[in-house]
């Protein structure tokens, strides 16, 4: 047995079998590509699911991740340490809005937080349980843990965990309508939404709804809560993707590019909710720990450049550009939505369904692609990608297309 299939042996042995991974074992990375076991390269248009926002090996991420290795990895928060403090700082000030920062390993763990914090606020007002519920939208996502997972309006995510926690209410995503009826009944604490859903569909906020809700929050004494873990840090074109909606919320996630791969997540709350949460209400071992607010810092100070919001801007541009030229051709996608590099290619209603075989084709290409749902072609590259490194993922792009239509 080679060492290739001993690898991928091990993975089917002793794995809990909860994903199915292509079939290669991936050894290194640089910029927008990686290389497998056997040598194999990849140009890479994931960015591990939209978390290596700098690409793989980023030069500084590295440096700031070594430097931290040599002096302290882990205090606990029953100590202080410099780069946590100084994280904090950087996010607070980044974000326009928030008074104060809980820092935590993951994207499920700042929305446990986040959903902690609306109903510690709600208690703090005097609402009995039955008046604290949060309204989220059908096909987001907001993680995998109990409450997180009850909060994400998708049934196949929700199926056999049941009985999920209460407090609850789901609406349809950009229906204005709708979330007026279901925020009528008096009893609404907060509604959570991402400003571009990710799993859902690659499905970006119509423009004036966020505005909208935050107007019916303020009517109705509600939270606003934005999950912005997969469209935050420069994704979509701005630091924050609500700043192009003009709204300001009251709680926002982060998590995803925020480490560049380093695990790290966080919960931004703004002055109505800076100090609900007192000693003891929550906690972590290894939130903010050393070595990911290192890193995290120089992360979030790299994203917040120029640099970075004007690659976003020509890059988003060409990879549509480049989509058009092979839908013209092929006439695979019904529509290209999203903003920045964060796009979604949704799949003709003949072809519903078959994204993950465009996967797999691709990844024969030597291409690295994602989905997003049965019916949409996900793309999340790296936010500095070079012209060559996109122009090259193209034209693979291109070759595995023309193969599944064929």
């Amino acid at each position: 047995m080679s060492n290739i299939a001993h690898l991928l042996a091990l993975g089917r042995d002793y794995y809990v079998p909860v994903y199915r991974p292509r079939e290669v074992i991936l050894d290194r990375g640089q910029g927008a590509r990686v290389w497998d076991s056997e040598g194999r390269e990849y140009i890479d248009l994931s960015a591990g699911i939209a978390v290596c926002g700098l690409g793989h090996n980023d030069p500084d991420l590295v440096a700031a991740l070594t430097e931290q290795a040599g002096k302290l990895w882990h205090t606990s928060n029953v100590f202080y340490s410099e780069p946590p403090l100084r994280l904090a700082e950087e996010l607070v000030v980044a974000s326009r809005f928030a008074k104060r920062v809980f820092l935590c390993n993951s994207g499920a763990e700042a929305n446990e937080a986040a959903i902690k914090l609306v109903r510690k606020w709600a208690t703090a007002q005097g609402r009995t349980p039955d008046r604290r519920v949060i309204v989220t939208f059908r096909g987001s996502f907001h993680g995998r843990t109990l409450a997180a997972v009850t909060a994400t309006a998708q049934p196949k995510y929700q199926e056999g965990y049941e009985p999920l926690p209460g407090g609850f209410r789901y609406v349809d995503f950009n229906d204005a309508t709708a979330l007026e009826s279901a925020m009528a009944t008096g009893d609404v604490a907060a509604v959570m939404l991402e400003p571009v859903q990710g799993e859902g569909g690659v499905m970006p906020a119509a423009p004036g709804f966020l505005q909208h809700v935050r107007e019916l929050c303020d009517r109705h004494g509600a939270l606003l809560v934005l999950d912005e873990i997969q469209s935050g840090m420069g994704r979509t074109g701005t630091l924050f993707a609500h700043w192009q909606d003009e709204v300001t919320p009251d709680i926002v996630t982060l998590a995803k590019a925020l480490g560049g791969g380093f695990p790290v997540g966080a919960t931004l709350v703004g002055e109505k909710v800076a100090e609900t949460m007192q000693f003891g209400a929550h906690g972590t071992t290894f939130g903010g720990n050393p070595l990911a607010a290192a890193v995290a810092r120089v992360a979030l100070r790299k994203l917040s450049s120029p640099q970075i919001t004007d690659n976003v801007a020509r890059q988003s541009a060409a990879l549509r550009a480049g989509l058009d030229v092979i839908n013209a051709e092929l006439g695979l996608f019904e529509q290209v939505r999203g903003r920045g590099l964060m796009l979604g290619a949704v799949l003709q209603p003949e072809y519903a369904g078959r994204a993950g075989e465009i996967l797999d084709l691709a990844a024969a290409e030597g291409l690295l692609l994602l989905q997003a749902g049965p019916d949409v072609l996900r793309f999340v590259p790296a936010l500095n990608i070079s012209d060559e490194e996109l122009a090259e993922g193209l034209k693979r792009l291109h070759a595995a297309l023309r193969a599944f239509a064929a």
